[in-house]
């Protein structure tokens, strides 16, 4: 069996580790969310990943592990004034992601906290633009002018604004009661005049109706007797109608039968 000479093993075993190393430092993996921004002596050389991928030792590196998932933020504006200048809070989330792994790499230091920040400042000047009544009622008017805001910001850092969700508007209490009493006030309003309205069509059909009592005393009397049989078909009363009122014999025994009948 051969054997190397003694001296040279001990640099088999040295070459044999070194050649470990290298490739220890070499290999690398990154997740399916993950990509990997490589510099090679300084100069940007490319993203890796997903999966596994190679690095020349010393001279490449990892400048930067970018999660290319979606991700939040939430952003809240104290005592900001609108422009009808009435102090609110507003709380909201950012839904934002990386498009570009360099960019945000490359481009910017800290892309979280930039993001963070001109998302505060963006939606204080959302706020600053918008009366109270219309930031209250069409939230989703101003999720869609903050997103366009926001997004208009980042993209030159290669991220990308995938929505933006206010959560609440809180307004001073005594603003509160004022808008109830307001909202109240207008129900009434909206009431009296339905109930207005309403007795103004009754009185065109009871005008309408007399108009044409008028021209056919027949109808009148009719109507007049069957008020009286509605007013007593469950009392069982007896009335006694003058000859005139029933205008005939024959309406008046036809109205004592029909009371009787009700009796």
């Amino acid at each position: 069996m051969a054997s190397f000479p003694p001296p040279i093993l001990p640099f088999l075993i040295v070459g044999a580790v070194i050649l470990l190393v290298i490739l220890f430092r070499a290999i690398r993996i990154a997740n399916e969310w993950q990509r990997a921004v490589v510099l090679r002596l300084g100069r940007f050389t490319g993203v890796r990943g997903p999966g596994l991928y190679l690095l020349i030792p010393i001279l490449d590196r990892v400048a930067q592990l970018v999660d290319m998932r979606i991700q939040t933020t939430t952003i809240v504006a104290e005592q900001a004034l609108t422009r009808d200048t009435v102090a609110v809070g507003v709380d909201a989330i950012v839904f934002w992601q990386v498009e570009n792994a360099e960019y945000v790499a490359i481009r910017i230091t800290d892309y979280q906290q930039a993001i963070e920040r001109v998302a505060q400042t963006s939606l204080r000047e959302m706020i600053g633009a918008t009366d109270l009544s219309r930031l209250l009622s069409d939230r989703k008017s101003a999720d869609e002018r903050l997103r366009a805001t926001i997004s208009e910001k980042t993209e030159s850092w290669g991220v990308t604004i995938r929505s933006v969700e206010i959560k609440d508007v809180s307004i001073p209490r005594e603003l509160q009661d004022a808008m109830s009493r307001q909202a109240q006030a207008e129900r009434e309003k909206d009431a009296r005049v339905t109930l207005a309205s309403a007795e103004r069509e009754i009185a065109e059909q009871v005008l309408a109706a007399a108009a044409i009592y008028g021209r056919d005393p027949v109808a009148l009397q009719l109507r007049q007797m069957n008020l009286l049989y509605e007013m007593n078909k469950e009392r069982g009363t007896t009335v006694l109608i003058p000859t005139d009122l029933a205008g005939s014999l024959g309406s008046m025994a036809a109205l004592t039968q029909a009371l009787g009948k009700g009796g």
